[in-house]
C-alpha cells in the first residue's frame, strides 16, 4: 500500500499544481464537451421520420444521414488521437469544437438530405477531435486511484447525452422544424469552448514520432467500404457485384493496414497493445455494447413513431429510462468492479444485454408501454455496466504517453460499432420488412408498391394516399412487418453480446496489472503554475 501512495504522490509532483486543484472542474468541462457528443448520435433518430417527409428520402438514405456522421467520426478517430498527441489535447479538442458547432449552424443552409449528409460527415470530423481528447486528458489529469472514478463520471455523461437525445429531439420538433435538433449543438459547444480555455490543460507525447499517413488512409478506406455495402445491400441486394466487391475491398484493406501497421517503424496503433486482454476483450466489450445500443435506438424510434404511432414528443419521453438506467449503470459500476472485478460487472452487463434483447420478439404494435419502459431501463443498465469498466480497462492497459492513441481506440470501438451496428441492425430490419409486408401489398400500383416495401414511414406516406379501408390494411400490415422485422434483427444482436459474454469471463482480467509504460506525465505550463504556487 506504501508503494502505490508514494507512487501516487510522485505522480502529483510531475503535473501543474493548479491544473491538479482544478481537476473537477477540468472534468466538468471535458464533460460538457461529450454531452453534444451524445446528443448527436441519438437526437436525430427521432428526426428521422420528419427527414423522410421533408427530404422524401428511402431507409438507405435515412441510413447514410445518420451513419454518415459515425463514419466519419469513426475514419478519423485513430488519426485525430493521434493528431492531439502530437500537437496538444487541448488545441484538437477547441478545434473540434469550433468544427463541430460550425457545421450544425451550417444547416440552416442546407436544402438537400446529400447536402445534410455532407453537414453530418464534417460534424462527425469535429467528434472524431473532441472525444479522444477528452478521455486522454483525464488519463493525464487524475492519479490512478481517482482514475476509475472520473472514467465512470465520463461514461455517465456521455450516457446523459445520448439517453436524453430522444426527448431532447422531441421537445424541439414539437414546436420547431428539424434544423432545431442541430441548433442544440452551437450554444454549448460555445460554453464548452469558453470554458475550456479557462480550465483545460494542454498536454502531448513528448516523442510522438513519425505521422503514420499511410495508416491513416488505410484505416478510413477499410471502414468506409465495409460499411458502404451493409447500407446499400438492402435495397441493391448482398449478391450484387458491387457490394461484393466492396466486401472484397474492404478486406484487402484491412488487411493491408494490419500487415502496414506491424511493418511500420513508428505505426498510428501500435497492434501489441491487442495482446493485452484488458485492451483488447474491453474494446470487443464496449463494441457489442455500442452495436447493440445505437442500432436499437435507429429502429426503436422508427417502431415508436411508425408503427407504435406515437409523435416525436411522446416517442422521445419513451426513451428517457434509457438515460436514467445508463447513468445509474455507469455510476453503479465502479463500486461494482472494486467489490467484484472488472470480469465479473462486464460479463454480467453483457448477459443482460443477451437476455434483454430477443424479448422483442414477443412485441407487437399495439402492445402497452410499461414492458417497453423497462426494456429501455434493463437495457441501459447493462451497457452501463459495460462501458465504464471496460473504458477503465482499456486506459489502464496502455502508457500514459500514449493516452490520446489509447482513448482514440476506445472511441473508435465505440463508433464503429455504433455505425455498423445501426447500418447492420437496420439492414436486417429493412430486409426482413420487406419481405413480410410484400404480400400485403401487392396489389398497390407499381411506384406505391415499391415505397411500401422501402420502410414503414413510406408504407405509412402511400397509406394516407388510400381509402380508408385500403389505408388501415397497409398500416397494420406494416407496422406488424416492422416489429417482427425488430425482433429478428435485435436478436441478432443478443447473439453477439452472449459470445461476447463467454470471451469476457474467459479472457477479460478483473483487475489492473502494473502498467505497460513508467513514464510519467508532465502537463505544459508547469513552470508557471509552480512560479504562481
Amino acid at each position: 500500500m506504501s508503494g502505490h501512495t508514494g507512487g501516487a504522490q510522485a505522480w502529483r509532483m510531475t503535473i501543474d499544481p493548479v491544473h491538479y486543484a482544478r481537476r473537477w472542474k477540468t472534468l466538468a468541462v471535458l464533460s460538457l464537451s461529450l454531452v453534444i457528443i451524445g446528443l448527436d448520435n441519438t437526437i436525430l433518430n427521432v428526426a428521422l421520420p420528419s427527414l423522410q417527409e421533408e427530404f422524401d428520402a428511402s431507409a438507405s438514405t435515412l441510413q447514410w444521414i445518420v451513419d454518415a456522421y459515425l463514419l466519419a467520426f469513426a475514419g478519423l478517430i485513430l488519426t485525430m488521437g493521434t493528431l492531439g498527441d502530437r500537437f496538444g489535447r487541448k488545441l484538437a479538442l477547441q478545434a473540434g469544437l469550433i468544427l463541430f458547432g460550425g457545421a450544425s449552424l451550417a444547416v440552416l443552409a442546407v436544402e438537400s438530405s446529400g447536402q445534410l449528409i455532407a453537414v453530418r460527415a464534417v460534424m462527425g470530423i469535429g467528434g472524431a477531435l473532441i472525444m479522444p481528447a477528452t478521455l486522454s486528458i483525464i488519463s493525464n489529469v487524475f492519479p490512478r486511484e481517482e482514475r476509475a472514478k472520473a472514467i465512470g463520471i465520463w461514461a455517465g455523461m456521455a450516457s446523459i447525452g445520448i439517453g436524453l437525445g430522444p426527448l431532447a429531439g422531441g421537445l424541439l420538433l414539437e414546436y420547431f422544424d428539424w434544423t432545431s435538433v442541430f441548433m442544440l449543438n452551437v450554444p454549448v459547444a460555445a460554453l464548452a469552448l469558453a470554458a475550456g480555455a479557462w480550465l483545460v490543460p494542454n498536454s502531448r507525447d513528448p516523442e510522438p514520432g513519425a505521422f503514420d499517413l499511410v495508416g491513416a488512409g488505410l484505416s478510413a478506406a477499410a471502414l468506409l467500404t465495409f460499411v458502404y455495402p451493409i447500407i446499400e445491400a438492402p435495397d441493391r441486394g448482398w449478391t450484387d457485384p458491387r457490394m461484393l466487391a466492396c466486401f472484397g475491398a474492404a478486406a484487402v484493406l484491412a488487411a493491408a493496414f494490419v500487415r502496414w501497421e506491424l511493418r511500420t517503424a513508428q505505426p498510428m496503433l501500435d497492434l501489441s497493445f491487442l495482446r493485452n486482454p484488458r485492451f483488447s476483450v474491453a474494446s470487443m466489450s464496449i463494441s457489442i455494447a455500442s452495436f447493440s445500443l445505437f442500432g436499437a435506438i435507429f429502429a426503436m424510434t422508427q417502431f415508436l413513431q411508425d408503427a407504435h404511432g406515437y409523435s416525436a414528443l411522446e416517442a422521445g419521453a419513451a426513451m428517457t429510462p434509457l438515460a436514467l438506467g445508463l447513468v445509474m449503470g455507469a455510476v453503479s459500476s465502479t463500486k461494482l468492479t472494486e467489490r467484484v472485478g472488472t470480469t465479473k460487472v462486464v460479463t454480467a452487463g453483457l448477459l443482460g444485454l443477451a437476455a434483454l434483447l430477443p424479448t422483442s420478439l414477443l412485441w407487437s404494435a399495439d402492445m402497452p408501454y410499461w414492458p417497453l419502459g423497462l426494456w429501455f431501463f434493463g437495457g441501459a443498465l447493462t451497457m452501463g455496466w459495460i462501458m465504464g469498466p471496460a473504458t477503465d480497462s482499456v486506459m489502464g492497459s496502455v502508457p500514459e504517453e500514449k493516452s490520446g492513441v489509447g482513448s482514440a481506440m476506445n472511441d473508435v470501438t465505440r463508433q464503429v460499432a455504433g455505425a455498423l451496428g445501426t447500418a447492420i441492425i437496420g439492414s436486417i430490419i429493412s430486409s426482413v420488412y420487406a419481405s413480410r409486408v410484400a404480400d400485403s401489398v401487392a396489389s398497390l400500383p407499381e411506384a406505391s408498391r415499391a415505397a411500401a416495401e422501402d420502410s414503414i414511414g413510406r408504407a405509412n406516406a402511400v397509406a394516407a394516399s388510400l381509402p380508408a379501408s385500403e389505408a388501415d390494411h397497409v398500416t397494420s400490415a406494416a407496422a406488424k412487418a416492422f416489429t417482427d422485422a425488430l425482433g429478428i434483427g435485435f436478436t441478432a444482436a443478443a447473439i453477439c453480446a452472449l459470445a461476447g459474454a463467454l470471451a469476457a469471463r474467459r479472457w477479460l482480467p478483473a483487475h489492473h496489472r502494473a502498467r505497460p509504460a513508467a513514464a510519467l506525465v508532465t502537463v505544459e505550463g508547469r513552470a508557471l503554475a509552480e512560479g504562481a504556487v
